[in-house]
C-alpha cells in the first residue's frame, strides 16, 4: 500500500481525494492508537487476536471477527497479540452513485443505511475464505483506473459482510419506494427544517404511515435518521475545519446547540468539543497511517 493511501491528519483518518475505496493489510501488536474517519470501513480480523475499542463498547476480536463502522465513529485496539485486520475503507459517495442500488436489497440496506452505525459480526469458513480473497484482490487494483473492478470487488464484499452482519432477518418484501425517496430527501436536504409532516406532504404519504414504514426498512425514524446524517456530517467539520461548534451545530440544521450536543454524545460517545480535542488534537506522520 502506498504510504498515501489513507492519510492520517490530526488523529482522524481519510480516502486519499479522488479515491473512493481501499482495501489493505494491517499488522498490529500492544494498541493502536484511537481514531476517528470519515469514511465507512469494513475490518475483518485474519489473524491474531485484540481488543476492539468504540464508543459501543470493548469487544475482543479474533479471526473471522467482522466491524462496520460508519463516518465519524471513533476506535482503537488494545492488547493486539499478532493482530492482522482486513481494513476496506470506502466513501459514503458511492452509497449515493454506484452502490445506490444497494437500498433495494433488504440485507445491504440494512448494512449500510441502518442501525446506530457499528455493526458487529462473524464469517466463517468458505464465507471467511472467499471475503478475505476479495479484500486481497480489491488491496492489488488501482482502484482509480480500474474503478468498475474496485466497486465489483466491493460489492462482493459486502454482501458476504452483509450475510455475517444482518443474515436473515433483513429477508422479505423489498423496501418502499417512499422510505428511499425519503432517505434521500433527508440526506440531499439535510440541512433544512424539517418536521415529519412537512417530509410527508413532500411524498404524498400521512405522517404516521410514513413513519411505520421507514422505521421497519431503516432501524431509525426518519427524524433519527436526519440526526444521524447531520451528526456524521458535523464529525467530518469538526475534524477538517476551524469552524466553531456552535456554527458547525447551524450548518448541519441544528441550530439548538443543546440537542446537537446530546445527538452527537449518542453518536460518538463523547461532547462535540471533546471530540475534537481528541481526534484534532495531535499530528503524526502520514506515512505511520493505518499500519
Amino acid at each position: 500500500m502506498g504510504s498515501f493511501v489513507v492519510r492520517e491528519w490530526r488523529g482522524s483518518m481519510s480516502l486519499t481525494p479522488g479515491l473512493r475505496v481501499h482495501s489493505g493489510r494491517y499488522r498490529h501488536e500492544g494498541a493502536m492508537f484511537a481514531h476517528s474517519h470519515g469514511f465507512i470501513e469494513l475490518v475483518v480480523v485474519a489473524a491474531g487476536s485484540g481488543v476492539h475499542c468504540s464508543a459501543a463498547g470493548r469487544r475482543t476480536v479474533s479471526v473471522g471477527d467482522v466491524v462496520l463502522l460508519r463516518p465519524g465513529l471513533w476506535h482503537s485496539y488494545e492488547e493486539c497479540d499478532g493482530l492482522e485486520l482486513l481494513n476496506c475503507c470506502f466513501s459514503p459517495g458511492l452509497l449515493q452513485g454506484e452502490l445506490s442500488w444497494m437500498r433495494e436489497d433488504p440485507m445491504l440496506g440494512r448494512l449500510l443505511w441502518t442501525g446506530c452505525g457499528q455493526s458487529d459480526g462473524r464469517l466463517e469458513g468458505e464465507a471467511l475464505d472467499e471475503c478475505v480473497s476479495h479484500l486481497d484482490a480489491l488491496g492489488g487494483l488501482d482502484a482509480q483506473s480500474r474503478r468498475a473492478d474496485a466497486v465489483g470487488r466491493l460489492t462482493l464484499v459486502l454482501g458476504l459482510a452483509a450475510r455475517a452482519l444482518v443474515g436473515r432477518s433483513a429477508d422479505g418484501p423489498g423496501v418502499h419506494p417512499g422510505v428511499n425517496a425519503a432517505a434521500r430527501m433527508l440526506e440531499e436536504r439535510f440541512d433544512e427544517s424539517w418536521t415529519l409532516k412537512d417530509l410527508g406532504a413532500e411524498l404524498h404519504l400521512s405522517p404516521g404511515y410514513l413513519a411505520r414504514i421507514f422505521k421497519a426498512a431503516m432501524g431509525l425514524p426518519p427524524m433519527g435518521y436526519l440526526a444521524r446524517h447531520r451528526i456524521e456530517t458535523a464529525a467530518g467539520l469538526l475534524l477538517g475545519t476551524d469552524l466553531p461548534v456552535g456554527r458547525i451545530a447551524r450548518q448541519v440544521g441544528m441550530a439548538d446547540q443543546n440537542l446537537f450536543a446530546r445527538r452527537f454524545r449518542e453518536h460518538a460517545g463523547m461532547s462535540p468539543t471533546e471530540y475534537r480535542k481528541r481526534f484534532a488534537g495531535h499530528d503524526r506522520d502520514e506515512d505511520n497511517a493505518m499500519r
